[in-house]
């Protein structure tokens, strides 16, 4: 059920088209005189549904949460990339004047 569920919002995430039929009827008279219900008329036409924006934001934070644990070597990286983020940062701060991050 859950993938139905995960499917059915996807679907909606990613826009879709659904087919109407619309039928018209008139009462019609037969060779002996008596009155019935006759289709005169069918039209049918295809909508496109556009994409859902909530919908795409809860898919987005579903597949989100799929992440693999980082390894040691993509910590690694990952942590000398926010230390010279932070040390720019700092270097930005005390040209402007402004507060450090570490005062």
């Amino acid at each position: 059920m859950e993938s139905e569920i995960k499917e059915a919002l996807r679907k909606r995430a990613l826009g879709y088209k659904v087919t109407e039929e619309t039928k018209e009827y008139a009462l019609v008279k037969d060779s002996e005189g008596n009155e019935e219900e006759k289709e005169v008329k069918r039209k049918e036409t295809t909508k496109h549904i556009a994409p859902d924006l909530t919908a795409i934001k809860m898919l987005l934070e579903l597949e989100s949460d799929k992440t693999e644990p980082l390894t040691e070597e993509e910590m690694k990286k990952e942590k000398m990339r926010l230390i010279k983020e932070l040390i720019e940062f700092e270097m930005k701060n005390k040209k402007d004047g402004q507060v450090s991050f570490f005062d």
